[in-house]
């Protein structure tokens, strides 16, 4: 279904040997471009011995934004069939680095393709996949007359309530699957002095 994407439940590692290189490879869940570069910081100064800290990245649900860096290798060696792993396993909200250890002996383009590759996949083989369902946030905003109506159908559709604000009129922020939108607006709209909107941005 459109509203399912698969990612990784915690972070995983894997290693590829070759000709005396070692391609270690690092995957993390993420959920934003500023997590990816706090991670890929960490990395290069855990791992700052090694030649080489190739990357790609997915993010999103539906609309996928995705990077892919060869961080000096050869063009599209690294990053290109990094990337190429998350793509063949389906995999968003995650971070896929590999770092290289020089061994002293160059393995040519389709060596250095295999290589980042397999160290992909190790890490991949060794992750726990997930599904996670894309949700939309919703604001119900009613007065207290209308509030044991609301209550009832956020009940009957075991919908997620988030948080509740009681001034003037009841505020009731909500998450619903992303295919259940239409259908939920229609049963708030139903009930008469009930407004539904979507949920603004909560700023910590």
């Amino acid at each position: 279904m459109s509203d399912i994407y698969r990612t990784i439940a915690t972070p995983a590692e894997g290693i590829y040997k070759e000709k005396g290189s070692r391609f270690i490879s690092f995957l993390f869940p993420v959920t934003s471009e500023e997590e990816i570069r706090e991670i890929l910081r960490r990395i290069k100064k855990e791992h700052h011995t090694a030649r080489h800290h190739c990357y790609a990245w997915r993010l999103g649900a539906g609309e996928i934004r995705y990077r892919a860096n060869d961080d000096g290798e050869p063009s599209s060696t690294a990053g290109k069939p990094i990337l190429g792993q998350l793509i063949s396993h389906d995999l968003t909200q995650v971070l896929l680095v590999v770092v290289r250890y020089f061994g002293g002996t160059l393995l040519g383009t389709s060596g250095l393709i295999n290589a980042y590759r397999e160290a992909a996949a190790d890490a991949i083989r060794n992750a726990t996949p997930v599904e996670q369902l894309v949700e939309e946030e919703l604001l119900i905003e009613c007065s207290y007359n209308e509030l044991n109506s609301v209550i009832q159908v956020i009940k009957n559709e075991n919908l997620n309530q988030i948080s509740v604000e009681m001034t003037g009129r009841v505020s009731i922020r909500i998450s619903v699957r992303k295919s259940l939108v239409a259908k939920t607006l229609v049963q708030f709209g139903n009930i008469y002095g009930v407004t539904v909107t979507q949920a603004p941005p909560v700023h910590n």
